[in-house]
């Protein structure tokens, strides 16, 4: 590696495990499954993207928007009109009460909040903790701050994913920044209790640390209320709170999301968050303003992931996976263990060819080597956000790994 090549973006890969002792940087798992479909002409439950749009009419908002003339920059914070809408959406649900002109922020998706949020506010000496297995842009984004990245597992049980609490304890110190929560969970579908919320909210009060909380699948839960931590009894004032439109109404692509919280935080994040997109998704921005509204069509995606869920967890178990059934998300683990499957890495790359179908493994959602990657290794991720009709047809070919084992 030449030294004009060295920089912080090589922390970014490390963190991530794409970078390859000899310097090199490896594709994204998601990537590398996603050609992997496309060569062998697989089903691809890696990737969690709908494979349907959503409701028509935010559809015709957007291209009404344009026609109207919203093609040019939106202001850095939002347009006011999507501002306020969050601010309703937060109030009606949770009832939280939020200024839309000083204590919402819209962002270039979620990511980009996560993205400015940790660069904003952390950096060399800090400590962020987050929840592991965790979403790979968590990583990234810690690394490129400069900060140290700390982990509390989420424990494999008979039903769900649980926050190992012992750990919880021992890592959030004075040296923690943030403690980043991502309920419902990917991508183990598991949402976060109260008690394991409040155990989070005490060990945020007991040292100072700031809660970062990625909440983009919050209208996505079955079995489970979600429970936004900002709720919790002093919480409000040290809670950045992140979702977006694109799993809530499947418009992924679209990339609109927020923040929101103290007006003292926002004003730190929108400092960074303007020298990273500025602002972005103008047409877009007032679509989304006007389903934030609409309750009735997040219900009616929920209960169609439910029976979606239901399907290919079942699918899955007659398989021979065992399954932990997701609270929440469109996503289910399963364990390739009990078909003679140690290693999720490598049934994931032989899958498309085995019989057709892609999925993720844990471990590229784990800190390379560590205790938890090696306690998933053999688990695998699947998408159900998918045609029942694909489903059906992806069920029908794991059934045959019975076969081969």
């Amino acid at each position: 590696m030449t030294s004009r090549l060295a920089g912080r973006w090589q922390d970014a890969a490390r963190a991530t495990g794409l970078l390859r002792p000899d310097g090199t940087v490896a594709s994204t798992i998601f990537a590398e499954m996603t050609n992997l479909a496309a060569r062998t002409g697989a089903l691809n439950l890696g990737q969690g993207f709908p494979d349907a749009d959503g409701p028509e009419y935010i559809k015709a908002a957007a291209i009404a928007a344009i026609s109207d003339g919203h093609n040019q920059y939106p202001p850095g914070t939002g347009i006011l009109e999507l501002r306020q809408a969050v601010a309703r959406h937060q109030q009606r649900h949770y009832g939280l009460e939020l200024d839309p002109d000083t204590e919402v922020l819209v962002t270039t998706g979620a990511t980009e909040a996560l993205a400015a949020t940790i660069l904003a506010l952390a950096g060399p000496g800090d400590e962020v903790v987050t929840l592991e297995p965790f979403y790979d842009s968590h990583a990234a984004c810690i690394a490129l701050a400069g900060a140290t990245h700390v982990t509390v597992p989420l424990v494999a049980g008979p039903t769900r994913f649980a926050l190992d609490l012992t750990a919880l304890d021992a890592v959030v110190t004075d040296r923690t920044r943030l403690i980043i929560v991502n309920t419902p969970h990917n991508p183990t579908g598991t949402v976060l209790t109260r008690a394991e919320l409040e155990a989070i909210a005490a060990a945020a009060r007991r040292t100072g640390a700031i809660v970062v909380t990625d909440e983009v699948y919050e209208h996505l839960t079955y079995d489970a209320q979600h429970v936004p931590i900002a709720t919790l009894p002093g919480m409000a004032e040290r809670t950045l709170t992140i979702s977006s439109a694109g799993k809530t109404f499947s418009f992924t692509g679209w990339k609109i999301g927020w923040v929101h919280g103290p007006a003292d935080l926002i004003t730190a994040v929108r400092t960074v968050k303007q020298f990273l997109s500025y602002s972005s998704g103008a047409p877009f921005q007032p679509a989304i303003a006007r389903a934030l509204d609409d309750d009735a069509a997040p219900h009616e995606l929920a209960a169609s992931l439910a029976a979606r869920r239901d399907l290919l967890c079942e699918g899955l178990q007659r398989a021979g996976f065992d399954v932990a059934v997701p609270q929440g998300t469109y996503f289910v683990v399963a364990d390739g263990a009990p078909l003679g499957f140690a290693d999720g890495m490598d049934l994931c790359r032989r899958l498309p060819e085995l019989v057709g179908v892609a999925a993720i493994p844990v471990s590229a959602f784990c800190t390379p080597g560590s205790p938890t990657a090696e306690a998933l290794a053999s688990r695998v991720r699947f998408t159900f956000v998918k045609s029942e009709a694909t489903l059906l047809d992806a069920v029908a070919r794991l059934g045959r790994l019975r076969e081969m084992v």
